[in-house]
């Protein structure tokens, strides 16, 4: 069955397909920032997020609180020290054709009502290496830290200060504090000659740059990383103390005085036709750079312009990556393997003959869904078309039918779980009735992938965040008879089951007397964990960490949330509609919370955990403002900015912006227009002001 278009899904079918898209985005985020180990090409991945995208904007009420729209990057690894981003580092929003580029600019002029009047605009190489911050302090290099999950990011101080091309000491007249931030990549010559020592040496040979200048980086012996021909460019930055210039081409212009190199491809532009030209050039020349570019990055130029567009969840208004086409190849499909993730869902992964797509082998390619599946009309056997763009692993497009073997065959798709228990598989159906395309099983709990998974979820960085509590320790713990760990609450017991048993945890193999007594001072010091840790924990589905902070924010205090949960989960209404009147919170998030409430099962597993551990309450937004803790609702037309830069400046005075009038609205802001949700605000006696008076009192008029 081919994949619905877009513009002909029911919203119910857009909900199931956005349920889809954020899980396995999520999964492709971990195996590219976190592992180095992608398993998707990027025509793919770039496929899987403008479909979600595209359904966002014709479902804007649907949009999840973890969705790939609103995150970026992935945790960072165990092995390294965290470095907390003073600003955080977002990615980039793509474009794929020139019509992107024009809908982009045109949204950047009626946000900021420019009319018909574009920004310049400089147009740079999108480099395709590993993001970088570097952080000075009196010109001089403090720490570097890689993306990260956008938010934290991995301490590489050490191994950055064996690149040639980053300045220990900054020259010229430097601010007190600058991070930098640019791409650390490998020219293609320098690649080729490594691979080849490599090989003659019998060590690893890498499959592309990126992946090469990666690995490089984040290596934890210094001297591996300062024998590896490393270079970078630098062309944005996080916290300044002092501006050294105004606009995007005069701060690349300042880093390079103060010692970096910069792109020389990088122009500024003032039409969208000037950008477009510029792309097509890069494009032409791009086999002659001597290093990977991927795209073309356009940027607002002035930085008070930028300040005003601000950000969009995981990416800034004001630019965007306009990607280059993808590569193709033919190979052979020799095998379909299935993985089963948190949720239950299970992912049919193509097992492929290896073939090198641009200079890069691949073996492998998820493959979606049964209905990916059968709208491909793909066999075991058979040769297979193949694209990718960048370095990573294919998408499957097609199936050329003349060379299908003999003995090829189909695909039958496992109606029970591969777990040990064989549960059954099944397709969940929407409130309407319809079948969803993910098909899950249906074990929950009592299905050791998901309990292993939703185990991690819980300590994972996001969550209860327990040091030296990873994956491979939860998995060890899982599967131990001495200290069996299956389910959240029991972590919190090890250490006084250890003391109890014969068998001590320091004997096992991996731990001793001093990583056993650092394991159990780790889950001690979580004993106390703040609330929105613990609501993001219990891994309610399409509860993200966003989300989980709206919930604690709202709530306050475990309690409040706890029994207004167990309500919703009894059927209380009046609990319901409260959760519902939340903004950006949905039907799909409170039918989650129901179900996970309304089981005893996860309720004695609640219970449980919430005896061993001290949950602390939110912590209200700290402002002078004097819309600080109020909750605003903006109905009708407004005339000096748009709605969504009004609802930007509200949040950042620490205001909360409601997308309905309850009783509880604080303020309405009404202009032209407005409808039934001034009607309400009257009929529950609400403060209504125009805009002017909401520009006056928050002191913008």
């Amino acid at each position: 069955m081919a994949e619905k278009p877009v513009d002909s899904l029911s919203e119910r079918e857009a909900a199931s397909e956005l349920k889809r898209l954020a899980e396995e985005i999520a999964s492709h985020d971990l195996r590219y920032h976190a592992e180095d180990a992608p398993t998707i090409s990027d025509a793919a991945y770039d496929a899987l997020r403008r479909r979600n995208l595209a359904i966002e904007q014709r479902f804007p009420a649907l949009v999840r609180e973890d969705s790939p729209s609103r995150r970026v990057g992935a945790a960072v690894s165990e092995r390294f020290g965290k470095v907390v981003h003073a600003i955080p580092m977002l990615s980039l929003d793509n474009a794929f054709a020139d019509a992107d580029v024009t809908d982009f600019v045109g949204r950047i002029r009626r946000f900021l009502r420019l009319g018909a009047d574009e920004p310049a605009m400089t147009a740079e190489p999108k480099i395709d290496g590993l993001s970088l911050s570097l952080r000075y302090e009196a010109g001089r290099l403090v720490s570097a830290a890689t993306r990260g999950d956008g938010q934290v990011g991995e301490d590489v101080t050490a191994n950055a200060r064996t690149i040639a091309e980053i300045p220990n000491v900054l020259t010229e007249d430097f601010p007190k504090v600058l991070e930098v931030r640019g791409e650390v990549y490998m020219r293609l010559a320098d690649f080729a000659e490594l691979n080849r020592r490599n090989a003659e040496a019998g060590k690893q040979v890498f499959a592309n740059p990126r992946n090469s200048a990666a690995g490089s980086l984040r290596q934890l012996d210094t001297s591996i990383t300062a024998s590896r021909p490393l270079r970078f460019f630098a062309y944005a930055w996080g916290e300044v103390s002092k501006m050294p210039a105004d606009t995007q081409m005069g701060m690349v212009a300042a880093f390079e005085r103060f010692g970096f190199k910069v792109n020389p491809l990088m122009k500024l532009f003032d039409s969208v036709e000037g950008l477009l030209e510029q792309y097509r050039l890069i494009e032409s020349n791009r086999a002659t750079l001597g290093y990977d570019i991927d795209g073309v990055v356009y940027k607002v130029n002035s930085l008070n312009l930028q300040q005003r567009l601000g950000f969009v969840s995981r990416s800034p208004r004001w630019a965007i990556a306009h990607k280059f086409p993808a590569e193709k190849a033919s190979t052979i499909l020799s095998g379909i393997d299935i993985q089963v993730g948190r949720t239950g869902a299970l992912t049919p992964v193509a097992r492929l003959v290896p073939v090198t797509v641009g200079g890069v082998v691949v073996t492998n390619a998820t493959l979606h869904n049964a209905e990916e599946i059968e709208r491909l009309g793909v066999m075991i056997g058979d040769t297979v078309h193949i694209q990718r763009a960048g370095d990573v692993i294919p998408q499957i497009l097609g199936v050329d039918l003349e060379k299908r073997p003999a003995d090829a065959k189909p695909f039958a798709f496992p109606t029970v779980c591969p777990c040990d228990l064989h549960t059954a598989v099944v397709r969940e159906e929407t409130a309407g009735g319809i079948e969803g395309v993910v098909r899950r099983c249906s074990g929950e709990f009592a299905c050791p992938y998901q309990r292993i998974e939703h185990l991690r979820h819980f300590v994972s960085r996001r969550a209860f965040d327990i040091e030296g509590l990873g994956e491979k320790q939860i998995e060890l713990f899982f599967n131990d008879a001495d200290l069996p760990v299956k389910s959240p609450a029991d972590i919190f017991s090890i250490a006084r089951r250890d003391a109890a048993n014969l068998k001590k945890l320091r004997d096992k193999d991996g731990f001793g007397e001093t990583s056993a007594a650092k394991l159990f001072a780790a889950i001690e010091d979580r004993r106390k964990i703040a609330l929105d840790r613990m609501i993001y924990g219990l891994g309610i589905r399409h509860v993200g960490e966003r989300t989980a902070i709206t919930f604690a924010r709202v709530y306050g205090s475990w309690k409040a949330f706890h029994d207004a949960a167990l309500a919703i989960g009894d059927g209380d209404l009046q609990a319901r509609e409260e959760m519902d009147a939340l903004d950006d919170i949905g039907d799909a998030v409170i039918d989650s919370v129901a179900r996970y409430f309304g089981e005893e099962h996860n309720r004695a597993l609640v219970e449980k955990l919430a005896a061993e551990v001290e949950v602390i309450d939110a912590e209200r937004p700290v402002s002078d403002s004097p819309v600080s803790g109020k909750t605003v609702v903006f109905t009708g037309a407004l005339e000096k900015m748009s709605r969504d830069e009004a609802k930007a400046m509200a949040e950042k005075l620490g205001a909360k912006v409601a997308g309905s009038v309850s009783k509880k609205t604080d303020l309405v802001v009404a202009g032209p227009g407005a409808g039934s949700k001034l009607k309400l605000a009257t009929e529950l006696d609400i403060e209504v002001i125009d805009e002017d008076a909401w520009l006056q009192r928050i002191g913008k008029a």
